[in-house]
């Protein structure tokens, strides 16, 4: 797929707990609310739609796999953020008290896919990623 001009993408994730959902995105990472129904509720991840649903039964337990020496959850979405705007977020959850699952720390480092990034969990169980790239030109660059 060809590169789109601001293409916004749309995730729909499972929560067991909406208000805990709305705390999570609304109130720490600041993501303006769009529409909401009783089970459900849009957010605006940085121009991007989160859309979070309730679930009335448990998830099933999500697998990990091993990437540059970190346990990085299979099932995750986030953002690739500017270097400082990463930075500064990765400052400003930490200073909130934001529990990482995996701490803010340079990945590949010295290769062509070198990247800042750190995971954090939006208390239902689900994993969010925030990367950045001091080239964002190699987002999509392999070794090759």
């Amino acid at each position: 797929m060809q590169p789109l001009p601001h293409a916004p993408f749309h995730l729909a994730v499972p929560v067991r707990d909406l208000a805990r959902a709305e705390a999570f995105y609304a109130g720490l990472l600041g993501c303006p609310i769009g529409r909401r129904a009783e089970r459900w509720i849009d957010f605006d991840l940085g121009g991007h739609q989160i859309s979070v649903h309730r679930v009335d039964s448990e998830q099933a337990f999500v697998a990990s796999n091993e990437v540059d020496g970190d346990d990085v959850p299979t099932r995750h979405f986030g953002l690739v953020l500017p270097w400082e705007h990463w930075e500064a977020l990765a400052a400003r959850l930490a200073a909130a008290g934001q529990t990482f699952r995996i701490e803010p720390h340079v990945r590949f480092r010295g290769e062509v896919g070198e990247q800042g990034t750190f995971f954090i969990e939006d208390g239902n169980g689900n994993a969010l990623e925030f990367k950045s790239f001091r080239d964002p030109a190699r987002l999509f660059q392999s070794k090759a």
